[in-house]
């Protein structure tokens, strides 16, 4: 991380430390000269001329002051334009990027002058409004620079926020730190190089985080999957030297639960495609596609933190896909769990095979509902691009739910179809199904392909997370580093269940 965090919130401008920074938003919906002159007096700053027309001037969004004379040393101003350009995104990106600015900017404390929520009270309710700018500094601040021989140890950053709301941003500092320490754990694991990150090296330290946070954790290894006949798991990461595994994480709350909810995640630590091997291009991204795994233990651990009124089962099967005399073939067939029998067309197809033996586990558990979680197809990034999820399930009320939190957290997911016509297009005529259907919808029919391995009476949403999981340049925040894509959303929509 850049810097260490210290967040606090108070209702007036406390006097500012030596070498501080002031940010000042102003929305077009206001008169942008009057604010402005208001800003300046309340803080005793006074803009050139110069300055004050380049920051009216319609085309500029923000401004950089210096102030050599006394404290704040920087200001920072921006304009919001609400009608043209806004989104609930929009002070998370940006503080984002400005914390990733100060890096060697020598400031010790970042002061922002907080919008009133009237001006957004449509976009947002009240609390998560105010949680947007503590995420967007918490993104902006992480960084995986684990292996980087010369490195500098982060400095203090003190982080104050001026609200006349300021004591429900007091309230909520401690629960979004909950949530975004928990992202930070996860996008560590996917950041992870394979060759430090195997299968068992993931239970490992799942175990180990989660455990201290009150989570039961069972770690499943090849004697235990061979005694379950989990014979996809077994398949996929037969060839690797690192074995296989099963990762189940058990969060009963204090209090009696409302639900009892099963996550499943795609823990595939790296993927060559198995003997249909990958390009080198195709690889290099490989070992992020654990990250459906890493958003299961990442939402584990935040909600056992916040201690939310829910019981969590989360499961993740963990393999390395590799080549090796063992592998297993285009041509065979493979009897999962569930008794059920795959036709494999295609070894670089494995997620959704290693996916069936834990849905069906997830399915014996009889929760209220299951959702699953996969880096599961480039058909969803060519369909939705890097920006949104693929949202798949037959229940109108589940999905309803999660894109309702969706909406609110920027963690965008978009409902694909689910026709029953897309069944027909994983059939097969040796097995009960298989593995890969035709080039056209892709997405769907693997989608398709795991319901074969859900009890068909529990709720079951698939989120094939494909693009976003990934780095992109579509945000200040998922420029760099794999990005921890589901946790912000799954929270959101767990603490409203």
């Amino acid at each position: 991380m850049l810097f260490k965090l210290n967040f606090a919130s108070y209702k007036d401008v406390v006097k500012l430390e030596r070498y501080s920074a002031l940010v000042k938003f102003i929305s077009t919906d206001e008169n942008v000269k009057k604010e402005l002159e208001l800003f300046e007096d309340k803080v005793s700053i006074k803009l050139s001329s110069l300055q004050r027309k380049i920051f009216l001037d319609e085309k500029t969004n923000s401004i950089v002051l210096n102030n050599s004379l006394k404290e704040p040393s920087v200001v920072y101003l921006y304009k919001v334009n609400i009608k043209k350009n806004f989104t609930v995104d929009y002070f998370r990106n940006i503080l984002a990027g400005l914390t990733q600015s100060l890096k060697n900017s020598g400031l010790s404390s970042l002061n922002i002058l907080v919008p009133d929520y009237h001006l957004y009270d449509k976009y947002f309710d009240k609390e998560y409004y105010y949680q947007t700018f503590l995420e967007g500094i918490w993104l902006g601040n992480y960084t995986f620079d684990k292996y980087l021989s010369e490195k500098e140890n982060p400095k203090k950053l003190i982080v104050n926020l001026y609200s006349s709301d300021y004591i429900i941003i007091k309230r909520i500092i401690k629960v979004t730190e909950h949530i975004m320490q928990s992202v930070y754990f996860a996008r560590d694991l996917v950041n992870e190089p394979a060759v430090a990150l195997t299968p068992m090296e993931l239970a490992k330290r799942t175990k180990i985080e989660l455990t201290k946070r009150n989570v039961n954790v069972k770690i499943f290894d090849k004697r235990e999957l061979q005694k379950r006949k989990m014979g996809a798991i077994l398949a996929v990461g037969g060839s690797s030297i690192n074995q296989p595994c099963l990762i189940v994480m058990h969060y009963k709350p204090k209090r009696k639960a409302k639900k009892k909810i099963v996550l499943v995640g795609k823990g595939v630590t790296y993927d060559s495609g198995g003997l249909s091997i990958k390009p080198t291009s195709g690889m290099i991204e490989m070992k992020a596609d654990m990250a459906g795994g890493a958003l299961v233990i990442g939402i584990m651990r935040a909600i056992a933190l916040a201690n939310l009124p829910i019981e969590i089962v989360g499961i993740v099967p963990a393999v390395e896909n590799m080549l090796a005399g063992g592998s297993y073939k285009p041509g065979d067939i493979i009897k999962t769990s569930s008794g059920k029998t795959i036709e494999v067309k295609d070894t670089d197809a494995e997620g959704r095979i290693i996916l069936a033996d834990a849905l069906e586990y997830a399915s014996k558990l009889k929760p209220d509902q299951i959702i699953d979680f996969a880096t599961l197809t480039g058909a969803c990034v060519v369909a939705l691009g890097e920006i949104a999820a693929g949202l798949m399930t037959e229940d109108d009320n589940l999905a309803e739910a999660l894109l309702k939190s969706s909406n609110l957290t920027f963690e965008r997911i978009w409902r694909l179809p689910f026709w029953k016509d897309y069944k027909d297009m994983i059939k097969s005529d040796i097995a009960d199904v298989s593995n890969l259907g035709p080039r056209w919808g892709g997405a769907i029919t693997a989608g398709k392909f795991l319901e074969h391995f859900v009890d068909e009476k529990i709720p079951w949403a698939h989120l094939d997370i494909a693009g976003p999981a990934i780095k992109h340049k579509s945000t200040n925040y998922t420029e760099k580093y794999d990005t921890g894509f589901g946790i912000r959303l799954m929270f959101d929509y767990l603490s409203k269940i």
